[in-house]
């Protein structure tokens, strides 16, 4: 490990203040680039990459598309002449059934068709029109919450690897001190107590490094699942710069172009092309057709007839009224989605900019905070070695530079993976 061979060019004499620097360096930049042997992570591939890699691979995204593909396939049928298919009709009568038998034969056929009510037909086509635009924004909606759990995922992952970095780290410099209480132990020099409180926090800090390790497999394999790549993105891209692409300062228009509204919005305009639809629909299709009729009469010369038929069955409250129904509770509830949606989104963008304002705030103390923590831990090692501070106290400072370093990892991952929400949320990552 980089940390080892640091650790021990600081025994050979070079200055504490740059260890410490430098150890701190290499535990923040390490994650994303970071390699593992027998199907670990691998190379860092863009945050672009990963996204569009875990779009190809979602299942919703097939299903979404189906559905697209089904309501332009009902647009394009509503386009017909006629409100549905023929219907042929055919009777026949002989009078041999009921014993007379006097050659009496009729045969009688028919087609007809369904007509559109007026209106009817570009009303349907507007349905199916409007709902195969509703799937296509729902895809975008898809979109985001892939490109959401892409962020997320990532973040587990290179956190599990910055974890298991310093916790080699503090491993590396506790097996320092043991080797230094283990000389003093020979010779009498230490209590029993030091060496057992050392082999503790040693063991500790080997478990840390376990369970690390461990996690690191783990949001690996979830990674690998929802990109179907080895690589893990690398989100350290994401900087100022990043959001001053955004325009996260203009509320209404990221409120405007979110997926979620415009999804809800377009399910509205669905919901009132369905009640036109339902109005045009005011009774059943009528039909009309054609019939023939052959009549086998002694030999009559008119035997045979052509003529036309029209079907109309009249209106009725029986029918009418639970379609007019249910297109009206279709459209409160869409009215209802819509209105909810442009709350959520507008609460989960001030949640975004509070979070990415204290992520900022946090990133900068933990750097403060580490680099103290880090120099803190030497100085109370080499105090140690010379007599001036218990070793309990020593080990006590190693452990909270650990954890520190932790919490800069932390506020780093934090702080990319906010612009890059900030980002998705305005549609526009660099």
């Amino acid at each position: 490990m980089a940390f080892h061979s640091l650790l021990v060019t600081r025994r050979t004499g070079v200055s504490r203040g740059w260890m410490t620097g430098v150890a701190l360096m290499l535990v923040c930049i390490v994650g994303a680039g970071q390699s593992r042997a027998q199907g670990g992570l691998v190379a860092p591939l863009s945050i672009h990459d990963a996204i569009a890699a875990a779009w190809r691979a979602d299942p919703v995204r097939a299903e979404l598309e189906v559905n697209q593909d089904s309501a332009d396939a009902r647009a394009k049928a509503a386009q017909s002449w006629f409100a549905g298919g023929p219907t042929l009709t055919g009777d026949y009568y002989d009078d041999r059934i009921s014993g007379s038998n006097h050659g009496y034969i009729t045969w009688q056929g028919g087609v007809s068709v369904p007509l559109w009510l007026p209106g009817q037909g570009t009303a349907t086509e507007n349905v199916a029109k409007a709902e195969a635009k509703t799937a296509t924004v729902r895809l975008d909606v898809e979109r985001m919450s892939v490109a959401v759990r892409v962020v997320d995922a990532t973040g587990a992952a290179i956190m599990a690897m910055r974890r298991q970095t310093a916790a080699l780290a503090t491993v590396a410099a506790l097996k320092r001190i043991e080797a230094g209480v283990q000389r003093a132990g020979h010779a009498g020099e230490i209590a029993m107590s030091d060496q057992q409180a050392v082999e503790a926090q040693l063991a500790q800090a080997r478990s840390e490094a376990d369970m690390a390790a461990e996690e690191i497999e783990t949001t690996a394999s979830q990674l690998r699942t929802l990109t179907g790549l080895p690589g893990v993105p690398d989100i350290t891209q994401a900087d100022e710069h990043w959001l001053g692409l955004t325009r996260a300062n203009d509320a209404r228009w990221v409120e405007d172009v979110d997926p979620r509204v415009r999804a809800t919005h377009q399910a509205v305009i669905a919901a009132q092309n369905q009640m036109k639809l339902v109005r045009k629909s005011f009774m059943p299709n009528p039909e009309v057709g054609v019939d023939a009729i052959d009549q086998g009469q002694f030999g009559s010369p008119w035997d045979t007839q052509v003529g036309v038929n029209l079907r109309v069955p009249l209106p009725s409250a029986v029918t009418n009224t639970p379609q007019e129904s249910a297109a009206r509770d279709r459209m409160a509830a869409a009215t209802r989605e819509e209105v909810e949606a442009r709350r959520a989104v507008r609460n989960e963008m001030a949640q975004v900019r509070a979070h990415l304002v204290a992520a900022t705030g946090s990133l900068s103390n933990s750097r403060v905070e580490a680099s103290s923590m880090l120099r803190r831990a030497d100085g109370m090692e080499q105090s140690w070695r010379v007599g001036e501070t218990p070793l309990i106290e020593a080990l006590r400072a190693r452990m909270d530079a650990y954890r520190a370093l932790l919490d800069l990892n932390r506020a780093e991952i934090a702080w990319h993976a906010a612009i890059i929400r900030m980002g998705i949320a305005t549609g526009t990552i660099p």
